[in-house]
């Protein structure tokens, strides 16, 4: 009996230890990493986690643009953070890049799906959309009769039997060629291609006749297809479908305030707006497909890029962020005139204008030399300041607004207990409050009044989008 006793117990243990080392563990894919709202916040960078697309993320013409990232940055401005676009170079990395931490929030075009959905978390919905095949048309479809082109064309999904179509592997579009040749009881062969190659560049090779088929979205379909009149969409291969964003399975609060502010975004016109120059606008996408200066076609910023290198050397610049400087100053028109009395390619005023040698302001050439020049010059007069980037922040806010102001600021900065020799949250910080009575007319400020906001926001904005820069174009 006593050792019957000892039998079950040791069996109670036995289970007990079992049990013990079978507590609910999340996935492990889902585990790795969190950083919610609350941190997000804390650091004041949202990192939102996509790739380049012609609707997603690119550069035209020295700005950025995208569906998702207009979005997002009105998404930043609300969280009150600096948005950072991070590029996974890879498609099917996303998911594993958001789960090690690389990004907070998935931000692209992503079909919403149960395998997805035990990773992930998804948002609400951003809109509605459903996959049709991509094909090409015969050469001379122009000539040809409606019946005609139909008999050419793939018309019913079970015509595809014993066919391959070609698609990204961990792509939604995979997943359903595979559902496909379930439902229709037959083989659809899949040709896999890298997840490097956009979406676009894929539709582009159907157009081209270097693939058969590929799947797409109806909406990134539509748009592509009115640059390739030789493609056919018409053919649908699933019903309606979410497309959605995403977050980790842990950042809870981050899925509840983003979810929150899509609701709010989705009812305003702004919304549609954005949603309609992406995926409806036929000839601004025309525009940009033929365009030199699109940064899915060509490694080029400007018209004016060798000229901003040559100057960019003389200065030992990085040339992207010289560009930065140019379009911020009068996005590549080098015929502007401002309200100040500023011209050229550069912004430059006469009176500088004239002490640099500039004959014709309106000249590129001679604006970004003497651009270059002057942004030198106020490198020189910033020599107190030893690290690089920062001395360029001076040298850039004094280009705006007068070396002597920063000079002020830097005063007023030391005064409030501030680093003088640091721009970023510091001499920046000072520079608004030579916006007030109160600052600019302190006995040891020299030159009074500034609109401090404005080289605030210049140094900012050119750096935000030299980083775009440098994320599209190569050095």
């Amino acid at each position: 009996m006593h050792m019957k006793k000892i039998l079950l117990l040791f069996l109670m243990l036995v289970i007990m230890s079992c049990q013990s080392s079978k507590e609910p563990e999340l996935d492990n894919n889902t585990d790795k990493f969190t950083r919610d709202l609350e941190e997000i916040k804390e650091s004041g960078t949202l990192k939102a986690l996509t790739i380049y697309s012609g609707t997603t993320y690119f550069l035209y013409k020295g700005r950025p643009m995208g569906f998702e990232y207009e979005l997002l940055e009105r998404l930043a401005k609300d969280l009150g953070v600096e948005l950072e676009m991070v590029i996974a170079k890879d498609e099917n990395d996303l998911v594993e890049l958001l789960q090690n931490g690389e990004g907070d929030l998935l931000a692209y075009g992503y079909t919403i799906t149960e395998s997805r959905k035990k990773q992930i978390n998804f948002t609400t919905p951003l809109y509605l959309s459903h996959q049709v095949l991509i094909q090409r048309k015969p050469e001379y479809w122009r000539q040809m009769k409606l019946h005609e082109i139909k008999n050419y064309l793939v018309t019913n999904p079970v015509e595809l039997i014993g066919d391959t179509i070609s698609v990204k592997r961990n792509s939604s579009y995979a997943s359903r060629v595979k559902n496909l040749a379930n439902e229709l009881g037959g083989s659809i062969f899949i040709d896999t291609l890298e997840g490097t190659m956009s979406t676009d560049k894929i539709i582009q090779k159907v157009a081209e006749g270097e693939i058969k088929y590929t799947i797409a979205d109806e909406n990134i379909a539509f748009i592509n297809s009115s640059y390739y009149p030789i493609l056919d969409i018409n053919t649908s291969l699933s019903l309606s479908q979410r497309i959605g964003w995403a977050v980790r399975k842990r950042d809870t609060q981050l899925l509840a305030t983003v979810n929150q502010w899509l609701d709010k975004a989705k009812k305003t016109t702004d919304y549609h707006v954005i949603y309609n120059k992406y995926f409806k606008n036929k000839r601004l996408h025309k525009k940009r497909v033929i365009s030199e200066f699109y940064s899915l076609n060509e490694n080029k910023i400007s018209p004016f890029d060798e000229i901003i290198k040559e100057n960019a050397d003389l200065i030992n610049w990085d040339w992207r962020l010289l560009a930065s400087v140019a379009y911020q100053e009068s996005q590549f028109k080098p015929n502007r005139d401002s309200w100040a009395g500023a011209s050229g390619l550069m912004q430059i005023m006469p009176a500088t204008a004239r002490e640099l040698g500039v004959t014709d302001p309106y000249n590129p050439g001679q604006s970004l030399k003497a651009g270059a020049k002057y942004l030198n010059q106020m490198i020189d007069s910033h020599e107190e300041v030893k690290d690089s980037i920062q001395r360029i922040k001076f040298a850039l806010g004094s280009y705006n607004c007068g070396l002597y102001h920063v000079k002020d600021a830097q005063k007023l900065a030391k005064k409030q207990g501030l680093d003088p020799l640091i721009w970023d949250n510091n001499v920046e910080l000072a520079l608004l409050d030579l916006s007030f009575p109160e600052h600019y007319n302190k006995s040891f400020i020299k030159y009074g009044y500034v609109r401090g906001e404005e080289p605030y926001n210049y140094v900012r904005e050119i750096f935000k989008r030299y980083e775009h820069y440098q994320k599209f174009i190569d050095n």
